[in-house]
């Protein structure tokens, strides 16, 4: 009995196992069935349609020329005063794309007329362009490097995943059946091949090559990597080829295509390799500045003056600048190894500058030299102010004194009855303002009556008002 309820459960525990991995399977073919329809791509392709609208956008002439020369000035206009959405919308309305994808599709496709013709269209587009902002930047009377063509004058490797990210949706959008409009403008503002375009144009018209030639670099990859995607697309789809009657030339023909694939995609894996390193030697660069040196407390690291040069991977470096206290050469030795447990920054060169080596502390030097100099000149100078201000201030007080004795001479002639006059300017404040009211006091003869004092007084002070042009004045008896 016993022997045969065990045989019993096992029998039942073979039963669920199985079971489990029945299940198991169905659960993991729902959900690679799931999977495959939601990313599948090829059942909605429309080949005929796409090859099509490629081959119609291609061309460059026409509404697509003048499309291209009012985007191209909007364009410009946002960079030359930093203005994102105006970038944007230019980008909305550019017809760049069309020769681009025409690149890497004819290379897909083998079919060398178009990509002559792409070829061609692309160059047409990019002199119009460069004409166009050149044009631009020559008349405006803003001519400053502002930071939205800055960003523009060096490839990262953002531009490099926007540009493959943008070049997949747009032939893939352009594959489906039907028109999406939003993806294909959406990745027009992605791929951002106006920006360097017209910052280009910007470097032609300051005559700056540097900034040209950065700019055009950032556009060969943008335009690289667009291509390369929709070739990588176009074969995926597998889009059919284009055939010849002549088997030789078809063989030739597929033998350019893969050798303009090869020298294409080669160049770019490596391209993208380099600006991956680039990226991750500047963070490991920054976060090194950052984690180690900025907590140095002897010396000021002035963050400003940091410069971090990759230089292609051959001879890295990174220079910072102290003020302060000269840094031991035992915190430097420190700093170097420490620099070593950082990946990407193994071989690079860490180059203090500080004290008499330093730029910076020979210009704070002559700053503080400066501040020196202009406080002695400070106090030579309000020497000399306080005393022309005492030398004025006496002057101020003969020529009142000489005044007063005239305007007392007057007022004896006009008034027999005032005995003696006094002047004074009396500082009178009501707690919340001061004001100095010039005062007059008068003494009386005895013999003069009261109502004679007050309409003397009054007549007294208009006629002081209009001797010396105050409207202030106060007139008190003093008897």
């Amino acid at each position: 009995m016993a022997e045969q309820s065990s045989n019993s459960s096992n029998t039942t525990n073979t039963e669920s196992t199985e079971k489990v991995k029945s299940n198991l399977k169905e659960s993991y073919g729902s959900i690679k069935q799931f999977l495959y329809e939601l990313l599948d791509i090829t059942h909605d392709t429309d080949k005929d349609s796409t090859t099509e609208a490629i081959l119609k956008d291609i061309s460059f002439k026409g509404h697509n020329a003048w499309i291209l020369i009012f985007s191209i000035i909007i364009a410009s206009v946002g960079l030359n005063v930093s203005s994102t959405a105006v970038v944007i919308g230019a980008m909305l309305i550019s017809p760049l794309m069309g020769p681009i994808v025409g690149l890497g599709f004819s290379v897909a496709i083998n079919d060398v007329d178009t990509l002559r013709r792409s070829l061609i269209n692309l160059g047409v587009m990019v002199a119009l362009s460069l004409i166009t902002a050149f044009l631009y930047f020559q008349l405006s009377p803003l001519t400053q490097l502002t930071p939205e063509l800055e960003a523009r004058t060096y490839p990262t490797v953002l531009d490099v995943l926007v540009a493959v990210f943008g070049g997949l949706a747009l032939i893939i959008a352009k594959a489906k059946k039907g028109t999406i409009i939003t993806v294909i403008s959406g990745v027009a503002i992605a791929t951002a091949l106006m920006p360097p375009l017209c910052t280009a144009g910007y470097g032609l018209a300051v005559w700056d090559m540097s900034i040209f030639g950065g700019a055009m670099y950032l556009f060969t990859i943008n335009t690289i990597f667009i291509a390369l995607s929709t070739f990588v697309v176009s074969k995926f789809l597998r889009f059919p080829l284009v055939k010849y009657a002549n088997s030789l030339r078809r063989k030739r023909i597929a033998q350019i295509a893969s050798s303009i694939a090869i020298i294409v995609i080669i160049p770019s894996v490596y391209l993208f390799y380099n600006l991956l390193k680039e990226s991750y030697f500047t963070n490991d660069a920054n976060r090194f500045v950052q984690e180690e040196l900025m907590d140095y407390k002897q010396s000021f690291l002035q963050k400003n003056s940091t410069v971090i040069s990759y230089n292609s991977g051959l001879n890295p470096t990174i220079d910072v600048s102290f003020l302060g206290k000269e840094i031991p050469k035992e915190i430097i030795e420190l700093w170097k190894d420490k620099m070593k447990r950082y990946q990407y920054l193994e071989d690079t060169e860490l180059r203090i500058l500080q004290n008499e080596n330093s730029e910076n502390y020979d210009q704070l030097k002559y700053m503080v030299e400066l501040k020196r100099r202009d406080s002695l000149e400070l106090a030579e100078s309000k020497a000399e102010i306080e005393n022309l201000q005492y030398e004025l201030k006496s002057m101020q007080k003969s020529n009142r004194i000489v005044r007063f004795d005239r305007l007392a001479q007057e007022i004896q002639l006009n008034y027999s009855s005032i005995d003696e006059i006094s002047f004074a300017d009396v500082i009178k404040s009501n707690f919340e303002q001061m004001d100095t009211i010039p005062t007059f006091s008068i003494k009386w003869k005895s013999n003069v009556t009261s109502e004679v004092k007050q309409n003397n007084a009054s007549k007294l002070e208009s006629w002081l008002s209009f001797k010396l042009e105050l409207d202030n004045i106060n007139v008190i008896s003093l008897n």
